[in-house]
């Protein structure tokens, strides 16, 4: 059992392996919010996981009607908000990959950013060789035959 640090309690674990390959298999290794397959590739095997659809963070009970087979990203757009219901939920996350798509597109699509002109390399040596003579040089332990 995990350990609550902010009261120093064992806290129950949020699903065991049995329970969630049971809600796994009742959803049939598919994302309840946005469809992903679970079954199609063993990457998107990886991607599956369960979710409470109200959050433990917000009181949210183990419960099979509260458990849903989610993949991580969807889990991870949904986080902790409250929602009425699981509906809500679905809404919020399909709007907000859709946003994260676009934006993501937007930026794919822009040229590339300008870098900042750079001296080229012999000047900066130059540049770093004198500062650093002059500095060494009018420092008050420093040593010079004059």
């Amino acid at each position: 059992m995990p350990l609550d640090l902010t009261t120093l309690t064992l806290v129950e674990r949020p699903v065991t392996k049995d329970e969630g390959l049971r809600i796994l298999e009742r959803d049939q290794y598919r994302c309840q919010y946005c469809g992903l397959d679970g079954m199609a590739s063993f990457e998107n095997a990886l991607a599956m996981s369960v979710d409470f659809v109200m959050p433990r963070a917000r009181k949210g009970k183990k419960d099979d009607r509260n458990l849903v087979a989610c993949c991580r990203s969807c889990n991870l757009i949904k986080g902790t908000r409250v929602y009425r219901n699981f509906d809500d939920a679905k809404a919020y996350v399909l709007a907000r990959r859709d946003a994260l798509s676009k934006a993501w597109e937007t930026r794919k699509a822009a040229p590339p950013k300008a870098a900042k002109a750079q001296k080229p390399a012999a000047a900066q040596r130059e540049t770093s060789k004198t500062a650093s003579a002059s500095v060494v040089g009018s420092s008050p332990l420093s040593i010079r035959g004059n």
